[in-house]
């Protein structure tokens, strides 16, 4: 009986690493296109251990107030084993001020990151269909999405999005994203949400 119950337990720990998922924590300032597209990541990945958990939000889009989602999640739960955790945001109309404190955050902590998309997360979007190039102003960009995305309204169906594509949008951000930069893209027609994607794709 003793060593039934040894198995017993010994089967249930077994099933317990089984189940354990490597979570990627994402605060974004879009509570639609955002969400939609890194959830759909979790069946683009190699391994079916991959998580990915959005936080929500309501209509506090700046920086800072990604910032905070972010920090009020990870002092209630905080991170287990080798999750990250992650924040999305637009160059869009915010300060170099406003974007250092979080950059500032990232650099704390090597399971921390943060990605920018410069101007809009639109940008990593349209890198899934060309490279890009002439798109830099969100007109442009918007008015191109759309050509591939018809009536392209903050929605993204991600099964029309393979993993050929998001492959081929990381190749195409990094030609781009060079030389790598350091903090965030400071220029227009650049995102670094490459690094992220990569992360949960690989791992």
């Amino acid at each position: 009986m003793k060593g039934s119950d040894t198995k017993r337990r010994s089967f249930k720990r077994q099933l317990g690493e089984l189940r354990y998922h490597r979570r990627f924590i994402v605060a974004t300032e879009g509570r639609i296109t955002e969400q939609t597209y890194f959830k759909g990541l979790e069946s683009k990945a190699n391994q079916v251990i991959v998580k990915v958990h959005c936080l929500q939000g309501k209509d506090e889009s700046a920086p800072i107030h990604v910032l905070r989602r972010m920090k009020k999640y990870l002092q209630k739960y905080g991170l287990e084993g080798n999750d990250e955790a992650w924040l999305v945001v637009d160059k869009d109309k915010w300060t170099d001020e406003q974007l250092k404190e979080l950059y500032d955050w990232a650099q704390n902590n090597k399971k921390y990151g943060f990605v920018l998309s410069n101007p809009m997360f639109e940008f990593w979007l349209l890198l899934h269909f060309d490279d890009g190039r002439g798109a830099a102003d969100p007109a442009t960009c918007l008015k191109r999405l759309e050509k591939y995305l018809p009536q392209y309204d903050k929605t993204i169906d991600m099964r029309k999005i393979s993993k050929e594509m998001i492959i081929k949008a990381i190749e195409y951000a990094k030609r781009r994203d060079h030389p790598p930069c350091i903090d965030w893209p400071r220029q227009a027609g650049k995102t670094t949400v490459y690094r992220l994607v990569e992360k949960i794709l690989n791992d």
